[in-house]
């Protein structure tokens, strides 16, 4: 497999570095690509030439609707193509690449249909005495530049998040995407190119995020900033940004209840099916179960039993469930946290194995909060099962934690399942699913430490939208 080689692009133009930086196969750890890594003008260039663009080259509603359409229509004829580039380059399996695939084209034409229903609203400013000549309406316009940082995990999804938004709204974009899964957002920009998207719009500068990610936050000209990754690195770019908005996608550490009603054979296979896809390397995966101990033993054994079907292994082969983590290094770190819980009581009821970047997936029992595979987001394909006897103790344990994205419940009580909503401390609640739920269409996006500001199209254009008033004296 020949290497690619990928310059910065910029104002539609590639443009070479003096150093590259290498990607790799995350199974086969062979070299696949090199990308430019970029210096601080680079990074001024980009910002500067998304900004005239802006300034300069505005798209119609309808436009910007049909360029995102047709991109969609592109993207599903390539599926072979962007498939294969994210099972070498993130390390997923066939499975997982497919998946990544339906809900990218779904988010293009989410988007493009959010192109044409922007708009604001009437304001009856003539019910207050001595406006009654006044006429006073909204309209939504686009902030300018947006500054979006991506993460590695679903690198061409989660671009499209970012960037199919941004133009529907009407702004122009940089975007810096992870220097370990870089090529799904080349793969995306050179797609909407096709399908009409003027060139310029879309600016990608590539390198490591220490240096790239501040170069950008120095950037006057952006307007908004919006960034999947950690929490860390989050809570740094809301200091850096001043008074411009941030929509920020961090971390979590879901649980999912399963009461002492619940359909257990769904609650097994539900949460088993979506604990360890893409290894275990998702903000909403299947972390902590909470299980009634009237149920523990027969929901135990269910799961285990559809874990022991997972099939672990070389992600191009379409029968695999679990592939390789994005680097032998992260999953190391799993290795070392397993081994650490059990060195301080748990166990592990599937064998502890490691080969290189797989990691093979552990179920984890008799934990204690304060370990590591319970209080923090291992983002790996690790599970811990933790009974309990009250709901409302299981409650209190799911609230625990510093992050909110998303939590689950299996119960069959109505009143339950509401009451979860109301009393769990997530940005999202999935009755009768797991915490990994997604559907690109709906406000995803958590409180506490797991961020600020929604993703889906409607959401984000929102986000990447200013409203502004307007007044008639009539």
């Amino acid at each position: 497999m020949a290497t690619q080689t990928y310059d910065l692009y910029i104002d539609g133009e590639w443009v070479k570095t003096e150093n590259y930086i290498p990607v790799y196969h995350k199974f086969t750890g062979a070299t696949i690509a090199q990308i430019a890594k970029a210096e601080q003008h680079h990074v001024n260039a980009a910002v500067e030439a998304a900004h005239k663009k802006f300034k300069r080259d505005s798209l119609t509603p309808f436009q910007r609707y049909k360029i995102l359409l047709k991109a969609s229509e592109l993207m599903e004829e390539r599926r072979d193509e962007m498939e294969l580039s994210l099972i070498r380059e993130v390390g997923k399996t066939r499975k997982d690449a497919m998946n990544e695939l339906d809900r990218t084209i779904n988010t293009l034409r989410l988007s493009a249909e959010e192109a044409k229903r922007i708009h604001g609203e009437m304001v009856p400013l003539q019910s207050t005495e001595g406006s009654e000549n006044r006429l006073g309406f909204t309209i939504r316009v686009p902030k300018g530049v947006i500054g979006a940082i991506t993460p590695f995990n679903y690198p061409l999804l989660l671009s499209t998040h970012k960037i199919a938004p941004a133009i529907a709204a009407g702004n122009t974009i940089v975007v810096k995407p992870a220097t370990v899964t870089p090529i799904a957002t080349f793969l995306l920009v050179a797609v909407l190119e096709e399908a009409g998207l003027p060139k310029g719009h879309i600016n990608i500068v590539t390198g490591a995020g220490s240096q790239v990610g501040e170069w950008l936050l120095d950037e006057p000209k952006i307007a908004m900033y919006t960034f999947t990754g950690s929490g860390e690195v989050g809570r740094h770019i809301k200091e850096r940004s001043g008074m411009r908005p941030v929509a920020l996608e961090l971390g979590n550490n879901s649980p999912n209840i399963v009461h002492l009603d619940a359909d257990l054979e769904l609650a097994a296979r539900q949460t088993a099916a979506r604990s360890f896809h893409n290894a275990g390397q998702a903000c909403i995966a299947v972390q902590r179960i909470y299980v009634h101990e009237s149920v523990l033993q027969e929901f135990t054994d269910l799961y285990v039993s559809e874990v022991q079907k997972l099939k672990v292994g070389n992600p191009e082969d379409p029968d695999t469930d679990v592939g390789p983590m994005i680097s032998e290094k992260e999953a190391a770190r799993t290795e070392e946290w397993v081994l650490e819980a059990i060195s301080q009581g748990a166990k592990s009821l599937m064998p502890v194995k490691r080969e290189g970047a797989l990691f093979y997936p552990a179920v984890m029992v008799d934990t204690k909060p304060e370990m590591k595979v319970v209080c923090r987001e291992v983002f790996a394909p690790v599970v811990t099962i933790i009974p309990y006897s009250d709901l409302d103790e299981a409650f209190a344990e799911a609230n625990n934690s510093e992050y909110g994205l998303q939590a689950g419940i299996f119960t069959r009580d109505l009143h339950i399942a509401m009451k979860a909503a109301r009393v769990l401390e997530y940005g999202g609640v999935v009755i009768n699913d797991v915490s990994t739920y997604r559907n690109d269409v709906m406000p995803y996006g958590g409180i506490k430490n797991s961020g600020l500001g929604k993703e889906g199209p409607r959401y984000a254009v929102e986000e990447m939208t200013d409203e502004r008033m307007v007044v008639i004296n009539l």
